[in-house]
């Protein structure tokens, strides 16, 4: 599990990241809100932890943006605010769960574990569409105007998560991490190749959805 950890105590975000390491995971730490974006931009995170106060954007302005972009990561928030209206305001803001310091960390641990039992809506699909064409995770099988082909695994795996994030911008380390792996030892040629294999497939069931590449980021699915 990848964590981004955005907190400004820099005491704390390294004791928690040290904790959270002990248990499998791996953490990114953020220390500032202004730089928040470029963090959660990557796109290669498996849940949020994200403090309220916070230097030059604060937590609250950084969920608001997140969810407004439909960006659907889980998102715990850390804060010493533990008022009711605090609370009602996060988690309408579109917190996943709030939790007030001084925390014990068993407790986050399992607020963290309740949120990996919840069933992801998109993750969850079995057909993927959009525009017209329809993707079937569990056969392997694209299907536009003009037919039916079926896709490997790696392509049927690139192109979900290219569904999934249509319209976005996806730079080529989040494909990278998302598709194969954190740990994986591949190339960024293989991730063209496989773009370019997913392209041909796109156009041989006839359809006008387009794999745009973002020079310099990555690629859009429009």
């Amino acid at each position: 599990m990848r964590i981004l950890l955005i907190e400004d105590d820099h005491d704390l975000s390294y004791s928690l990241a040290f904790q959270l390491e002990k248990k499998g995971c791996q953490v990114d730490i953020c220390e500032d809100g202004g730089e928040a974006e470029y963090y959660t931009k990557q796109q290669i995170y498996d849940l949020i932890l994200l403090d309220r106060m916070l230097p030059h954007v604060d937590g609250m302005t950084i969920l608001k943006k997140l969810r407004s972009q439909g960006n659907v990561v889980p998102v715990i928030l850390l804060t010493a605010l533990g008022e009711i209206s605090n609370k009602i305001d996060g988690l309408d803001a579109g917190a996943d769960d709030y939790l007030v310091k001084p925390f014990d960390f068993e407790e986050l641990l399992a607020r963290i574990r309740c949120i990996r039992r919840r069933p992801r809506i998109l993750e969850n699909q079995e057909i993927h569409s959009y525009s017209d064409i329809s993707y079937n995770s569990v056969e392997n099988i694209l299907t536009g105007p003009k037919g039916s082909c079926t896709l490997s695994k790696k392509e049927g795996a690139l192109l979900e998560y290219f569904l999934l994030n249509r319209v976005q911008t996806l730079p080529r380390m989040t494909l990278l991490v998302k598709v194969w792996g954190p740990d994986a030892e591949v190339e960024e040629g293989n991730l063209d190749n496989y773009v370019y294999f997913i392209r041909r497939r796109i156009k041989s069931v006839g359809s006008v959805v387009t794999l745009k590449t973002v020079r310099g980021v990555g690629y859009r699915l429009e």
